[in-house]
């Protein structure tokens, strides 16, 4: 892995220590797995539109180089895989490794999992179609210098999709306090307040990275209906980002 990186290594110790559960929909990582429906729906509708792909298809995403950044135990990745794509899943969590590629292979799926970062991918030269960047940015020690790494790991006209948290007083009260104390969906530290990125500095970002937004979109959760959704306007807490390079 390459020495000039941006990971966080005490970020990097959290995920390390709940990689046994990745694919339990009822441990650690809850959260993710009741918010996976409506990323893949965000995501697959944000690349059939880009590449003018049609999800009729069998296999929609067949030709596409895709890189998962942060992919954990593959929730993103084996979807992405399943629909056609080369998928590589990079992940800074060594323990996350051996487990993704455990359920890949029960599965019946090929994909390329590596215990790496983007800059070392930007050693071997890569690039990519589609870059997933979900919820990692809030976890990274430069998102500057992580977001410039990840623009050049993108080919020329390829999609980025990011999604992180937005820094106010509601991601504080929703995604620290009640996620993490009230609720207890997450271990207590799991994220830092301060490092929460508002769609603003986020824009800002990506423009610095020579990456032009297209779309923003808020991932709102109905704690009456007890679902997430995708909304136009409600980027308070959760919410993603589409990006061409």
């Amino acid at each position: 892995m390459s020495a000039d990186n941006t990971i966080d290594n005490e970020e990097i110790l959290k995920f390390q220590a709940m990689a046994a559960e990745w694919w339990d929909p009822l441990g650690k990582f809850k959260p993710l797995h009741m918010l996976n429906p409506c990323r893949l729906k965000y995501i697959t509708e944000q690349i059939s539109w880009h590449f003018d792909f049609s999800l009729d298809n069998r296999l929609p995403f067949k030709g596409l180089d895709l890189l998962d950044i942060g992919c954990g135990g593959g929730l993103l990745s084996e979807p992405m895989a399943r629909m056609g794509a080369k998928v590589l899943g990079a992940d800074a969590a060594e323990k996350n490794i051996p487990i993704a590629q455990a359920h890949a292979q029960q599965s019946g799926l090929k994909i390329d999992y590596r215990h790496t970062s983007v800059e070392s991918l930007l050693d071997e030269s890569l690039q990519f179609d589609v870059i997933l960047n979900m919820e990692v940015i809030e976890h990274v020690s430069n998102p500057s210098s992580f977001l410039m790494a990840c623009s050049k790991l993108l080919k020329p006209n390829g999609l980025m999709i990011c999604s992180t948290i937005n820094r106010n007083v509601n991601s504080y009260l929703n995604a620290i306090i009640g996620a993490e104390y009230i609720m207890q969906w997450l271990p207590k530290g799991t994220h830092e307040w301060s490092k929460f990125i508002t769609p603003d500095e986020l824009t800002d970002l990506m423009n610095s990275a020579h990456l032009n937004v297209v779309d923003k979109k808020g991932f709102s959760f109905n704690k009456f209906l007890w679902r997430w959704s995708i909304s136009k306007n409600d980027l308070n807490v959760n919410y993603v980002v589409s990006s061409i390079k």
